[in-house]
């Protein structure tokens, strides 16, 4: 049986509409994630946990985080990512693989291959 690989720069990622982000004036993105189920509400009530946590991204990831428009993929994001960061961004593309795999691991985003 042949097995065939898919090429993870291919993939086309698209943002969740299960959380918001949104971008400040100088380019930092913030994901907003609702804490929602019995354990978040109990430490909700009992530890005065947050209804909504924030995820800020650090300089490369809120530089992604907008180009990810359903259009693009990986590899196309990848280059605008070296364009912007040169050496800062290498290795490039392992890096850049592993990001979007967390991402998507998180379900910050999803795929259209």
């Amino acid at each position: 049986m042949k097995r065939s690989k898919e090429n993870y720069l291919d993939y086309v990622p698209i943002i969740s509409d299960k959380h918001k982000w949104e971008e400040d004036e100088e380019g930092n993105v913030t994901i907003f994630i609702e804490n929602k189920g019995v354990f978040n509400r109990l430490a909700q009530l009992l530890l005065n946990k947050p209804k909504v946590s924030q995820l800020h991204l650090e300089q490369i990831g809120s530089f992604i985080f907008p180009l990810i428009d359903g259009k693009a993929s990986i590899y196309e994001i990848g280059q605008k990512v070296g364009e912007r960061f040169g050496d800062e961004a290498e290795p490039l593309y392992p890096r850049l693989v592993e990001y979007f795999k967390m991402l998507h691991n998180y379900g910050f985003i999803e795929y259209d291959k």
